[in-house]
């Protein structure tokens, strides 16, 4: 019974929570740069710094992080997350000075960074390798509706002349964390299960991570993604759009908001589509797709003059994005749980969530510092060549990976002497 309630109810709790979460981070992450830029006066330099701080407090939880999802579980840490990014949420709308916003963010991007790699053991542990595909693109499609729905109410609601508008934002942001902690934290969720004998004997923790060559290949690659994509999307690009094209905040909500349209459209299409072919065939489709988007953000550029040109080029690099990121969702995560040992799997989820904040705190730093400057010409040049960069990554790491692991076969069901049972929250 607990293994039906573990792939069936607690899988629905997982990514209802992480649909209620998306939804408070929507309202913010977008309105970060604004709020601290021009509602609380303190400059770009500042929000730059805030942007990175926010990213880099996963260097700070995340290896503690995996160690106690291995050791007590998932749920526990999920629940200790919760409870960070609440308090700094909170606090960060209604800071005021440098060093307060600071001190808040800090907790915050702690908080948040130490959700993701529980919530990803809690979705492995509730799916089996036939389903875990499509768990994964279930988790991306609710996470970027909840966000794009979130951006878009956020965007009608920010008003710069009102800093009380921002704070009610950063407000409903802490309670949706709350709700994460009451749907998630409180579900069922079946322990590892039976653990190998080959997979008992291996080296634990980081000694295993640092010998595994596809895993270190792939930590590369997520960090090229995340830096390229996910490092813009809330603030390179949001700050090229609203600083170089003159993009009203509005606009920039419709903008995220056509973003999650599109991987809600087509998610489910790609979860079908992804399934017949290589997973690195499905990376390196992904940067081709994300290069269109770089051209769309030059034409934006050179058209900025004109509004309404400008608007739909604009519109068009978060569609674009939604499209290689649909590709993404049923391919990064499956193949992290696919190379992660079975009692590591804490460990190497917390590896990647590491690489990806950690990536898209130096992306934001970079994107925003260059387009701040009013180099954006460079700042484009560079994403693309990034982009490139991933194209060629995604092919390399094909060889690193088993026909398995890069879906060109489907797993033989095999059995494995048993040396323990572990449970787990």
């Amino acid at each position: 019974m607990q293994l039906k309630f573990g792939t069936g109810g607690a899988l629905r709790r997982v990514q209802l929570g992480n649909a209620l979460s998306a939804f408070g981070s929507g309202f913010t992450l977008p309105y970060m740069f604004i709020y601290v830029d021009q509602v609380r006066g303190q400059g770009s330099l500042a929000a730059t710094m805030v942007f990175t701080l926010f990213a880099l407090a996963a260097l700070a939880v995340l290896p503690f992080a995996g160690r106690s999802i291995d050791r007590y579980g998932p749920r526990p840490v999920l629940l200790a997350g919760c409870a960070m990014a609440a308090v700094g949420a909170f606090a960060f709308g209604q800071a005021q000075s440098t060093a307060g916003l600071l001190l808040s963010v800090f907790l915050f991007g702690g908080g948040v960074t130490t959700c993701q790699p529980a919530l990803a053991t809690m979705i492995v542990r509730s799916s089996t390798a036939a389903t875990r595909s499509h768990a994964f693109a279930l988790q991306f499609t609710l996470v970027n509706l909840g966000m794009g729905i979130g951006a878009l109410v956020g965007g009608q609601i920010v008003d710069v002349a009102e800093p009380a508008s921002l704070t009610r934002l950063f407000t409903i942001e802490a309670l949706t964390y709350l709700g994460l902690a009451l749907v998630t934290g409180t579900a069922k969720i079946a322990g590892p299960g039976p653990v190998p004998v080959a997979d008992d004997r291996r080296p634990s923790g980081l000694r295993t991570l640092a010998g595994d060559k596809a895993m270190l290949n792939l930590l590369v690659l997520a960090a090229l993604i995340f830096f390229t994509c996910y490092g813009q999307y809330e603030s390179g690009v949001a700050a090229f759009a609203t600083t170089t094209v003159h993009t009203a905040p509005s606009t920039l909500g419709l903008a995220i908001g056509a973003n999650a349209v599109t991987i809600v459209v087509l998610q489910m299409m790609m979860v079908r589509i992804t399934a017949k072919r290589r997973r690195t065939t499905a990376m390196a489709a992904t940067g081709v797709v994300w290069l269109g988007a770089w051209g769309m953000a030059l034409l934006a550029g050179l058209i900025r003059g004109e509004a309404a040109l400008a608007t739909a080029a604009i519109v068009s690099i978060y569609v674009l994005f939604g499209i290689g990121e649909s590709m993404l969702a049923p391919t990064l995560g499956p193949i992290v749980a696919d190379l992660a040992p079975t009692r590591l799997l804490g460990t190497y989820n917390s590896a990647f969530s590491l690489v990806k904040q950690t990536a898209t705190a130096v992306g934001p730093a970079f994107g925003v510092l260059l387009v701040g400057s009013g180099t954006w010409p460079l700042y484009l040049a560079a994403m693309a060549g990034s982009t490139l960069l991933i194209i060629v990554m995604a092919l390399r790491l094909r060889g690193h990976l088993t026909p398995v692991q890069d879906n060109a076969e489907r797993p033989a069901p095999v059995t494995v002497p048993v040396r323990e049972l572990q449970t787990a929250a």
